[in-house]
């Protein structure tokens, strides 16, 4: 199974008062990313007027590792830990040149019926679609994944 990679680069436009790549262009980036896994599943803007059918986002968690600046390319890598008959809980890793980890957002996408405005079981092309997409094994997630956000405390 191929990997489903996006290459990009920070714009100065993404830059803040900072110096550095703004919180929520990182965002922008991963919504990039999400895109690309949402036309891998099968869903572009073709699919949606013949059938209806698209697909929300329903939960996004980004986390930053390292600071990034103006014309630093980056790779994202995208993964499915896991699906059901309607959602996918897809994690994106953000990596620096030196193929070091930079940033991470996990989501939660959903099939949506656009008649009804409501959740909706994927197709069955989709979902032949999505088996064929890199997958993660629960042995295999990143340290970082499913983590909740809260002060920890020793």
């Amino acid at each position: 199974m191929k990997d489903l990679v996006r290459k990009d680069y920070v714009r100065s436009e993404w830059v803040d008062h900072n110096g550095h790549f703004n919180d929520v262009m990182y965002v922008l980036a991963f919504s990039y990313a999400l895109d690309d896994f949402i036309k891998a599943m099968g869903v572009d803007n073709t699919y949606r007027k013949n059938n209806q059918y698209t697909v929300f986002t329903l939960e996004n968690h980004v986390t930053y590792k390292k600071e990034m600046f103006k014309g630093d390319p980056f790779t994202i890598h995208t993964y499915i830990l896991d699906r059901d008959e309607k959602r996918v809980h897809v994690f994106f890793e953000m990596k620096n040149e030196n193929n070091e980890t930079t940033a991470m957002s996990e989501q939660m996408i959903i099939g949506i019926d656009q008649k009804k405005r409501k959740s909706a079981p994927f197709p069955g092309d989709i979902q032949e679609n999505l088996e064929k997409l890199p997958h993660l094994s629960k042995d295999e997630w990143p340290k970082d994944a499913k983590r909740s956000i809260g002060i920890r405390r020793k």
